[in-house]
């Protein structure tokens, strides 16, 4: 069966270094050899097992994988933005001296300066005990890297709120059309069908240590040293919050949802594909499962469609071939790209379950129209000289939420016999 092809090409990011470029060429040359033993392997099936063969493929298997985690490093690494450089024209006097401020308190506890600032803006709820909001430029560099870091928040919707909750309304039904004459009776119209959905922002936080040393520094950038402090910790939380997180003081994970067989679909369920086979793929033409899930996506989603899977389940997919013996999952096409299947983008999410029986192990949609990220305005940091003497450690917070704000842009596939 023919799939339509993906039109956009896999994604470059710029400023690739020499050591991206480098590891991009071992990748594709670890993938040929991956090939050539898993063609022969392929071959051998039917006759006697050939165990060394086996092994072969699964530590190339292995390597691939490896590789693939050093070129997400690498991309990472030259993505992120320096906030070191000299500050920008368009930066008003204001934001200068909230970030001098700022600057003042973290290195040594002078609040008088963020006092003053935002008692003129009349700012609630950020105070010794809530903590302080950072600048605008330092918040803008925690969202920037946890885009580049966090698989689902890079291709879900993100949107902004200045209160605690988001309120959507979201037309399941809409008001009937149809054609008529000119001069034809019209009927009258039935009212559309809408759904409210709520999204509600709850707090994550993190607790980077420092030193004296550091924070008597003056060489060293603390909004560098805190944006790239708190990245790590908060795309992690957020990652697994985003995939199977239960909507309790943490954002709701779309495999946290009701699911149904997809042809019993529903609104306010997600849709999913049985595999055929209790904890595996079938053991024939299991790459017509994924041809299923796709299809089980209507085509105004598909276009924007993206695979998302851990990286084990990555790994038994990668041997899939198609009828002309080509392999359904290709490496980057360039260094800083990422991997595809069957022409579609895959994003790997280690959070999303290993393969076993009625695991939800492989989703695919539109998780731009599918996922909605809230994020509340403002990252506040509280400074605790105290706690863990003769650290000083920094009390992070942000607000975020999230949940499926259209369950026919996700389909799942479900490793059961039906």
């Amino acid at each position: 069966m023919e799939i339509d092809i993906h039109d956009a090409a896999p994604e470059q990011k710029a400023g690739i270094s020499a050591a991206g470029r480098d590891a991009h060429d071992e990748l594709m040359r670890s993938f040929e050899e991956f090939k050539s033993s898993n063609d022969e392997r392929l071959a051998s099936l039917g006759r006697r097992a050939d165990v060394l063969l086996e092994e072969k493929v699964d530590r190339i298997n292995a390597a691939l994988d490896t590789q693939m985690k050093r070129i997400d490093e690498l991309a990472l690494k030259s993505a992120r933005p320096s906030l070191g450089g000299a500050p920008s024209r368009a930066i008003d006097s204001t934001a200068r001296e909230h970030k001098s401020a700022f600057d003042a308190y973290v290195r040594a506890g002078e609040t008088s300066g963020l006092k003053a600032i935002e008692t003129k803006a009349m700012s609630a709820g950020s105070n010794p005990d809530g903590g302080y909001l950072v600048p605008n430029e330092l918040e803008q560099e925690i969202g920037r890297r946890l885009a580049a870091i966090s698989p689902i928040r890079a291709i879900a919707s993100v949107r902004e709120i200045s209160g605690g909750v988001y309120k959507k309304p979201f037309m399941t039904a809409g008001p009937a059309a149809g054609w008529v004459g000119e001069t034809d009776t019209r009927s009258q119209t039935t009212s559309p069908t809408l759904d409210a959905l709520s999204f509600p922002a709850m707090e994550l936080y993190a607790m980077p240590a420092a030193t004296a040393t550091l924070l008597d520094d003056s060489a060293v950038n603390i909004d560098e040293w805190i944006a790239s402090e708190v990245e790590l910790t908060f795309a992690v939380q957020e990652g697994a919050a985003f995939v199977s997180g239960d909507g309790s003081n943490k954002p709701k994970g779309f495999l946290s949802y009701d699911t149904v067989a997809n042809g019993s679909w529903v609104w306010g369920k997600l849709g999913y594909i049985a595999s055929g086979n209790a904890g595996a793929f079938p053991a024939s033409n299991p790459s017509d499962v994924l041809i299923d899930l796709i299809y089980a996506l209507k085509a105004g989603y598909r276009q924007n469609g993206s695979f998302v899977m851990n990286r084990k389940t990555q790994g038994a997919i990668r041997k899939f071939k198609d009828t002309g013996g080509g392999y359904l999952w290709q490496p980057p096409a360039q260094a800083g790209g990422r991997a595809s299947l069957m022409t579609f983008p895959l994003v790997e999410a280690e959070d999303m379950p290993d393969i076993g029986a009625n695991s939800l192990s492989i989703a695919f949609g539109d998780f731009k129209r599918g996922y909605l990220i809230v994020d509340r305005l403002g990252v506040r940091v509280l400074r605790d000289p105290y706690s863990a003497k003769p650290y000083v450690l920094f009390y992070t917070t942000k607000r975020v939420g999230g949940g499926v704000q259209d369950f026919d842009a996700i389909k799942l596939v479900k490793f059961a016999a039906s």
